[in-house]
């Protein structure tokens, strides 16, 4: 039985990479002419599965805990309504972002991946820190 190859590195994705989520896979535009595809699991957060992928821009110093805004993302807004707002810790966070907070701002590690997003697409921000 051979074994799994584990996913080459994303290496052309530019800072403010857009991603779309299709329930099942995140896509991460970047400057190839055909945008690298890795595997999200519903129920895994779009951060997750961005550090398991090594895509950069997410750096995720708290582990997704929720405690540092450094996997703020910009959801784009047809899907703002989409996601349940902000809790508290969240929302204090969102406003030490290193970047311009905007009405998508949002953190990575609170967006769960569902059916229901299919089609989200975040940028990310120039900074995180």
């Amino acid at each position: 039985m051979a074994m799994a190859k584990p996913p080459e590195p994303i290496e052309d994705v530019i800072p403010q990479a857009t991603w779309v989520v299709d329930a099942e896979v995140l896509e991460v535009l970047g400057t190839g002419p055909q945008p690298p595809k890795v595997e999200a699991k519903p129920g895994a957060s779009v951060m997750e599965t961005a550090i398991r992928n090594n895509i950069r821009g997410i750096d995720a110093e708290c582990g997704g805990s929720c405690s540092c805004a450094t996997c703020h993302v910009y959801v784009e807004d047809a899907f703002v309504g989409l996601l349940p707002s902000p809790d508290e810790m969240e929302d204090e966070l969102l406003d030490g972002t290193a970047s311009e907070r905007t009405p998508g701002s949002r953190l990575s590690c609170q967006i769960t991946i569902t059916a229901d997003l299919d089609g989200l697409t975040v940028r990310v921000p120039q900074t995180q820190s």
